[in-house]
């Protein structure tokens, strides 16, 4: 490195956004190298290189002149983060963070937080599996687009600096398990972490579930939060709550022994109300919009976040009450008693479907239970034949079509999937490869008090082919298909309110 000082302003991993005065952080990618890219960064005016010994090898012998800086160290992915923290000012500590890791709910409980604080007059921003937002109080937004869950360190830290310059005064973060390995929130200090559930997923990244609980736990250590709220229903949790490093708090649904536990339950036309019994206090009630005990754990979850920063009592509780539906999470698709109820759901894990299907069989004056589903390419291939078995156990009819296949062959995907079936399932199952056929299928063919759940992919408006991102909204096409549905049954309603 040279001896003087060099001005930085930003930080990527990114060469084509390393312009002037900008850090590039070049890694070991899944094909290449970063400096294989640096080029294109030094075209643009990039000041300085982080990488390590192979990426300086490689500078050197394309670069043996130097016209920038060059840092090397043993882990540039680690260091990225903290480089960034100081480039952007430890944006993380000038207003309240909350992270969430679990396998299920996450997008829910951020959303759930964000959107209730924004009912209550906070501006806040959300980062997560739907894409960035800043929600200001009143109700205008802006999205940002962003490509993973948690995007890269250096890209959470420059989101985090405009949050604040924007006005935010509080941020919550998805925080997936890739994002602890890969250290994409080092150097980012949360207030509050919350741990939602852990099982099955994402044994294509992790070794084990062992492993993938280690990278989960992680995050509730002093160097990454201040305090924990643990879920406590699953064996992960309630190991969590003895062996994290910062203040927990710990709450249940099911009974098990917590501070929070929840009581009553009460269901209502599709939310819930539930008494919550603290371990020292008077019991309290709460409201969730979406059904199943899965939201009403994500509603505790969010009411216990709330109360840890401060915001608590009844205007909090009928806010969460308004404010706590999430785009593509249960989310109803078409309000009409006139036709068949259609729910799309992000459910794609044999966990999640299970959660989805048994709670849609709570729901009064139900016929059918009729599913689409099916598994995307590239992950975790494990859990496909157990979410077929979940399908075919607690539907009627089941629709197995593609997902995500990537850059996968559909049809073995679908095949894994339907391995799972056991043979005289009562289930009447059909491979529908076209994922439009299957939705518009699925509810051209339900009866009136059927209900059809389309899961898997909630509200993303795209389908990753092998070659391409196509236009494709789950809930557009049911909207479509229930339209095409009343029409083809008008006639013969009318004659049954004539006849009537």
């Amino acid at each position: 490195m040279r001896g003087e000082s060099v001005p930085i302003s930003t930080v990527t991993i990114d060469s084509r956004k390393a312009g002037e005065k900008a850090l590039f952080v070049a890694v070991q990618g899944e094909n290449a190298h970063g400096a294989s890219y640096a080029s294109a960064a030094l075209e643009q005016g990039c000041a300085a290189i982080l990488t390590d010994e192979a990426g300086a090898a490689i500078l050197r012998s394309a670069h043996p002149v130097a016209q920038y800086s060059t840092l090397v160290c043993e882990d540039p992915r680690a260091l990225a983060g903290f480089a960034a923290n100081l480039v952007y000012g430890e944006p993380s500590r000038e207003i309240p963070l909350v992270g969430v890791t679990g396998t299920n709910g996450k997008t829910s409980v951020t959303t759930m937080c964000a959107r209730t604080l924004q009912a209550l007059g906070e501006s806040t921003g959300i980062v997560g599996t739907n894409g960035t937002f800043l929600a200001w109080a009143g109700g205008r937004e802006e999205k940002i687009p962003t490509e993973r869950t948690t995007p890269e360190a250096a890209d959470v830290h420059a989101l985090l600096r405009h949050m604040v310059e924007e006005g935010m005064t509080s941020a919550a973060l998805e925080v997936s398990s890739h994002a602890m390995v890969l250290h994409r929130v080092a150097g980012v200090s949360f207030d509050v972490a919350v741990f939602t559930n852990l099982s099955q997923d994402h044994l294509d990244f992790h070794k084990d579930m062992e492993d993938y609980f280690e990278a989960k736990a992680s995050l509730f250590t002093p160097e990454h939060a201040k305090r924990g709220i643990v879920c406590v229903d699953d064996e992960w949790g309630r190991r969590l709550a003895k062996l994290a490093t910062i203040p927990v708090t710990t709450y249940s649904v099911h009974g098990h022994d917590a501070d929070f536990t929840v009581g009553e339950i009460t269901r209502g036309e599709y939310g819930t109300v539930f008494v919550v019994q603290p371990s020292e206090g008077a019991p309290f009630t709460l409201e969730s919009a979406l059904p199943g005990t899965h939201y009403v754990a994500n509603t505790l979850a969010v009411a216990l976040v709330l109360r840890a920063l401060g915001f608590e009592g009844g205007k909090v509780r009928k806010a969460l009450a308004a404010a706590g539906t999430v785009p593509g999470r249960m989310e109803r698709v078409g309000e009409s008693d006139a036709c068949p109820r259609v729910v799309v759901d992000y459910s794609h894990t044999p966990d999640a479907l299970e959660h989805a299907l048994e709670t849609l069989h709570t729901l009064e004056n139900v016929g059918e239970i009729v599913t689409v589903f099916g598994a995307g390419g590239h992950r975790d291939a494990l859990k496909r034949p157990l979410m077929g078995e979940v399908a075919a156990r607690l539907s009627d009819r089941v629709f197995v079509t593609d997902d995500n296949p990537r850059d996968e062959e559909p049809a073995l995907i679908r095949q894994d999937v339907l391995a799972g079936i056991p043979e005289g399932s009562r289930a009447r199952v059909e491979n529908v490869g076209d994922r439009a056929e299957a939705i518009a299928r699925a509810i051209g063919e339900a009866k009136i008090n059927d209900v059809v759940l389309i899961a898997g992919k909630g509200a993303e408006s795209g389908q990753v082919l092998a070659d391409r991102t196509i236009d494709f909204d789950d809930r557009v096409h049911a909207r479509d298909a229930l339209r095409t549905w009343a029409k083809r049954n008008a006639t013969w309603m009318m004659k049954e309110e004539h006849d009537a």
